[in-house]
């Protein structure tokens, strides 16, 4: 296990599996060719050739296109190929357009490979004895990586609120971080990653944050999501990435961008341009 290992399981996109998804002449995700063939009990919603997926366009507006999209989709929950909706808007976009061209829900953004957008805060501590990190433990009930280990306050970003309004919700219902401490938060820059998944392609984009606490500050979780918190030496959270599997996965991404910035991660690691590389991959091509 290393650093690089991480990287190398969020980055798993096979783009000869995919089509590109259209909608309004703009290509804004992609679709697994075995996904696909789920879509062509709606022709009149998907006109699927050899070589795309595209949005039927009447001139439909945002609400009436993306209803139509739910609704197959709901079909496909109540058949049991889907898990049931999360609740929160992702929005797709196309680079020169204004605005959205479709809404989806969370759980099925990768269904059509949306590029998604998440927020994750690394919380620290100056101590005495010299930097430590704020670990969470996820609840075994979480549907993704129950009982992994986790950033303090981490979430996506549904369309229709503001990265300041979004972080200060994930940072008080997660870890009990109030606004006039949230507030504090650095924007330090992103990392990105193309995963395939059971049902689709995960593009996402996380925006990093640091986030320097109190020493007498204690997290606590307001909304269920975290069992237990854990202040440990970044020392130890670096070796705990180094060599096992105990972090949600995309976290780990987090963490070696922080430990490069901090200089935790130097020039003498091995494979050490590799991991600045890693962090930002470029978006692979259809064939």
């Amino acid at each position: 296990m290393s650093f690089l290992d991480h990287i190398a399981a969020c980055n798993t996109h096979d783009a000869s599996r995919f089509l590109p998804f259209i909608v309004s002449g703009h290509v804004v995700g992609r679709v697994n060719r075995d996904f696909v063939r789920r879509l062509l009990s709606w022709p009149e919603i998907f006109d699927i050739t050899d070589a795309s997926v595209s949005l039927m366009d009447r001139g439909d507006g945002l609400a009436h296109r993306s209803e139509k999209v739910a609704d197959a989709l709901e079909r496909l929950v109540k058949q049991g190929v889907l898990r049931p909706f999360h609740g929160e808007q992702y929005a797709a976009y196309a680079d020169g357009t204004p605005g959205p061209l479709l809404l989806i829900d969370r759980a099925m953004a990768p269904c059509f490979g949306i590029r998604a957008f998440g927020q994750h805060v690394n919380a620290f501590v100056r101590s005495p004895d010299g930097l430590k990190m704020w670990i969470s433990r996820r609840a075994e009930d979480r549907l993704h990586y129950p009982g992994h280990l986790d950033n303090l306050a981490a979430g996506g970003l549904p369309y229709g609120i503001s990265l300041e309004e979004n972080l200060a919700k994930e940072c008080w219902e997660e870890a009990g971080i109030p606004l006039e401490l949230a507030e504090h938060a650095v924007p330090v820059g992103a990392v990105n990653y193309h995963m395939d998944t059971q049902i689709g392609f995960k593009s996402d984009t996380l925006y990093c944050y640091d986030l320097e606490l109190p020493i007498d500050f204690t997290p606590a979780c307001t909304d269920g999501e975290v069992q237990a918190f854990y202040l440990w030496p970044v020392e130890e959270v670096m070796e705990r990435v180094r060599s096992g599997n105990e972090f949600k996965l995309n976290c780990n991404l987090v963490i070696i961008d922080f430990l490069i910035r901090h200089g935790y991660i130097n020039p003498d690691e091995p494979g050490y341009m590799n991991l600045l590389t890693g962090l930002h991959p470029v978006m692979p091509f259809l064939e």
